[in-house]
């Protein structure tokens, strides 16, 4: 297989970009990842799947707790997709500098910049190559303010591939 043209052709998947959020089973702790694999798979009931990097502590997080938040980010704001690339401390009601409030459902945080969240229970899971896919039910949705979220071939972002 030609690995250039495979990189190049994978990478003409429309992806979008988001901040999955997820908190500890046994602390305050919360944790927040930039994601590009997310769908929605089913309207009823409302299911969205979300594919996590298997070796980090979101991946840990979402399998202990079961819940996970998705925040949209916004075409404005593609410095936040680049903060949450790398793992950020809390500090206060704050990671990696952005201000969160905690969802009523599932206590995950819900960035307050984000134009638009859900929060979600984990309901299926697969776990094949380097990434799990998992299945959330929506149980919990809002919108601040209505904007295009960032799509990553708008910014040149190469995320895999």
């Amino acid at each position: 297989m030609n690995e250039d043209a495979k990189k190049t052709a994978l990478r003409m998947i429309p992806y979008g970009m988001y901040v999955l959020t997820t908190k500890s089973n046994s602390s305050d702790e919360v944790d927040a990842a930039t994601v590009n694999w997310v769908t929605q798979t089913s309207f009823n009931p409302p299911l969205v799947a979300v594919g996590v990097k298997a070796d980090s502590k979101t991946h840990q997080f979402v399998k202990d707790t079961n819940v996970f938040a998705v925040n949209v980010i916004s075409g404005e704001q593609i410095n936040t997709a680049f903060t949450f690339f790398k793992t950020q401390e809390r500090e206060g009601d704050s990671i990696g500098g952005e201000q969160f409030e905690l969802g009523t459902e599932t206590g995950c945080p819900l960035l307050l910049n984000a134009p638009a969240w859900w929060e979600c229970k984990v309901v299926g899971e697969v776990a094949i190559g380097d990434h799990t896919l998992f299945v959330g039910e929506v149980v919990e949705a809002g919108v601040r303010r209505e904007e295009n979220a960032i799509l990553m071939r708008d910014h040149n972002l190469n995320y895999g591939g």
